[in-house]
């Protein structure tokens, strides 16, 4: 089999990839590649891949195990692929906020895997924002500052109002502000405004003021790629050095798909 390309969408993050049916079986070596692209990349897109769910899940599970989501349901038949789907009578959607999924858990994924089979007349699109970036942009008496510093990760705020009450609280966590990639080695800031709710150690001022200023980097148009959907497009995102957006501009129309989670490790 011929090796799949990958095209770099800007400096800092984002590549398309090319070359490749996610259809039919891949090999070890598209397996290899597929692995380092997203490592040099952070999240990678790919178009006209109309998979059923279980290649959706044997692709995800090139990257690691799949997870099942704490709070989203799951669809009939597949515990570890949730829906993502808004309408007409949708009263929110998923992901309207700058992200790293499921930060909150106690060992948050190392990413996850999109895949849109519907998609409005225009908009819809997701932002992807590099946290490498972020981290790099900062001084390094601020960067030796954060490094010393950990923040609590809650997600009952967001999945009480979402998802109800199962009974048991949703997960909360603290993990450092600042992480180190356990492959490539880089470091890029961990907190996102959808899950972080404080750092620990510090006066609520301080947490407040820091958190602003960390939360306000995501949003650099500089760090970011943006991606426009297709019918069939997938999306494969590290959540370890990135955070989203999913922009809810089409409203009454549909956009749909389903999301495979991928196990990660605590973040050191």
């Amino acid at each position: 089999m011929s090796r799949i390309t990958v095209t770099p969408m800007t400096k800092n993050i984002g590549a398309t990839v090319g070359n490749l049916d996610l259809t039919k079986p891949l090999s070890s070596q598209q397996k290899t590649d597929l692995k380092q692209a997203l490592m040099d990349h952070q999240v990678i897109f790919l178009r006209d891949q109309p998979i059923s769910h279980e290649q959706h899940k044997e692709v995800g599970k090139v990257f690691s195990n799949l997870i099942v989501h704490p709070g989203a349901p799951s669809i009939e038949g597949h515990k570890d692929i949730v829906a993502i789907h808004a309408d007409e009578n949708s009263k929110y959607i998923a992901g309207d906020n700058w992200h790293s999924d499921l930060s909150c858990n106690p060992e948050p994924p190392m990413g996850s895997m999109l895949y849109l089979h519907t998609i409005p007349s225009i908009g819809g699109d997701t932002l992807f924002s590099s946290m490498y970036a972020a981290y790099d942009s900062l001084s390094p008496a601020l960067q030796e500052y954060l490094g010393g510093l950990e923040a609590e990760h809650d997600a009952n705020p967001v999945y009480h109002s979402i998802y109800g009450d199962y009974g048991t609280a949703y997960p909360c966590s603290r993990h450092p502000v600042v992480r180190t990639h356990p492959v490539t080695g880089r470091k890029g800031i961990f907190v996102n405004r959808s899950y972080t709710t404080r750092i620990m150690g510090v006066s609520k001022t301080e947490s407040d003021g820091i958190l602003k200023m960390l939360f306000e980097l995501a949003k650099d148009p500089n760090f970011q790629v943006r991606f426009e959907w297709q019918p069939h497009s997938i999306a494969i995102w590290d959540n370890r050095c990135t955070q989203h957006f999913a922009v809810w501009d089409y409203f009454p129309e549909t956009r749909s798909g389903y999301r495979v989670t991928l196990e990660g490790d605590k973040p050191v």
